[in-house]
């Protein structure tokens, strides 16, 4: 987190030295990860071997990781809601407009790689607010030294073809150069009269979901590596022979085709009997497979992903015994809802502020969103309606409906089935 004091005015030249820190934040922590997720692994990069089987295996587990926590927390788009029947259609309209639940995936996903993502607000040439995501790499908020830790920049920069840098400073008054030169005309205005930005992150330590395991991806990584040189080293065994002579050609060179075999040949003439056999490393195979089972044992462990490949969820596990297997990628889940509605409130604070969504008489109405995220798993929809039937009566009908994972608006759906039984008694009626 960068912070900045609030009694001081900011610089280029404080921009610049943001800059050069997450320059070195991106060099030392989010492209290793971008890297590793995408399987360009240590071991891809170490020296090559000057002799011997040289195999290179990636097990990729931290891009499996990723993808099943970020399907897992939030495959089923959390939902977004206001009480107001007309106001929530409104939200609603908004929110798919601006593809508002895949930038929240993709921003999920960013999360889980790097430990924190950026959204920010803007307004087309139409004055339409809209919403869209930035990566850390090239973007990051600067923050105030108080208790709240308010932001007071949002900036984004990039190289452009001449290796120029160039980028924006958001402030609450205006949008200026990087160095700290307002921008001209509309460019350099800022209708949300705050910073347009909001930081995502899965955890206060903005730490990625496989930070923690990296080295032990690398470790398996290599074994897996070994393995494969050592079962190549076993096809390329050398064949003895050993007190056997053999026919020879004019320069005592037995004759054999020696044209990609490796043969050791010792020839002696005391010898009453010949040997021939394979001459081959010991086998450590069951250790080598005892490792790569502990690795993978421990990544998923420390990392609190369920591997789904677990005979646990094969086989015949009770329901309990199952929910005890996913309850650590629960937990992490839960954690992430709370820091996630924290940032999706505060971005709907901004975006409500300029009177695009809803009127500016509601833009207090960010206070009254609702947010629910639901886990995405496989359901059984008989036992859920049976469980839903159970509630009537004890609760509101939304909070019923709300719990069948098949329904994505309990209030449209309440609407729904006014609207069908109206029509119902309509048609007694004739």
């Amino acid at each position: 987190m960068f912070i900045f004091p609030t009694d001081e005015e900011l610089t280029g030249d404080d921009i610049n030295a943001f800059i050069t820190a997450n320059d070195d934040l991106a060099k030392n922590k989010y492209l290793p990860a971008k890297k590793m997720y995408l399987g360009q692994h240590q071991i891809i990069d170490d020296a090559k071997k000057d002799h011997g089987p040289d195999n290179r295996l990636v097990g990729n587990l931290a891009h499996y990781i990723v993808d099943t926590y970020n399907g897992f927390y939030i495959g089923i788009p959390p939902k977004i809601t206001l009480d107001n029947t007309q106001d929530n259609t409104v939200l609603q309209e908004w929110n798919d407009t601006n593809s508002v639940q895949d930038k929240l995936s993709e921003i999920s996903k960013q999360a889980a790689i790097y430990g924190r993502a950026l959204a920010f607000l803007y307004q087309d040439e139409n004055s339409k607010t809209c919403i869209a995501y930035s990566s850390p790499i090239n973007s990051f908020i600067v923050y105030d030294d108080t208790v709240a830790h308010k932001a007071i920049a949002f900036v984004m920069y990039w190289h452009d073809e001449d290796k120029t840098l160039t980028g924006k400073v958001y402030l609450r008054d205006g949008i200026y150069a990087l160095d700290m030169t307002r921008l001209e005309g509309t460019d350099g205005f800022n209708p949300f009269n705050e910073v347009p930005a909001v930081e995502f992150f899965m955890n206060t330590e903005r730490q990625g979901i496989f930070e923690n395991v990296e080295t032990l991806i690398n470790a398996l990584d290599k074994v897996l590596s070994q393995k494969a040189n050592q079962n190549e080293y076993f096809d390329n065994a050398y064949l003895v022979l050993k007190g056997l002579k053999l026919d020879e050609d004019d320069d005592g060179n037995p004759k054999l085709d020696l044209n990609g075999n490796q043969i050791i040949y010792a020839p002696d003439a005391d010898s009453a009997q010949g040997v021939a056999e394979f001459l081959t490393k010991p086998d450590g195979d069951a250790i080598q497979e005892h490792l790569i089972d502990r690795l993978i044992s421990m990544i998923y462990q420390i990392s609190m992903v369920a591997n789904l490949n677990d005979e646990a969820f094969s086989g015949n596990s009770s329901g309990v015994a199952l929910q005890y297997k996913l309850l650590p990628m629960r937990n992490l889940a839960a954690n992430q809802d709370r820091k996630f509605t924290q940032s999706l409130r505060s971005l709907y604070k901004i975006a409500f502020s300029v009177g695009t969504i809803l009127p500016e008489s509601k833009s207090d109405d960010w206070q009254k969103l609702n947010f629910a995220f639901s886990r995405n798993l496989p359901e059984n929809i008989t036992d859920e309606a049976d469980a839903a039937s159970k509630l009537k009566g004890l609760v509101s009908d939304q909070t019923m409906l709300s719990t069948l994972s098949f329904v994505d608006d309990p209030k449209a759906e309440i609407k729904r089935i006014a609207d069908e039984t109206a029509q119902k008694a309509k048609r007694r009626c004739y």
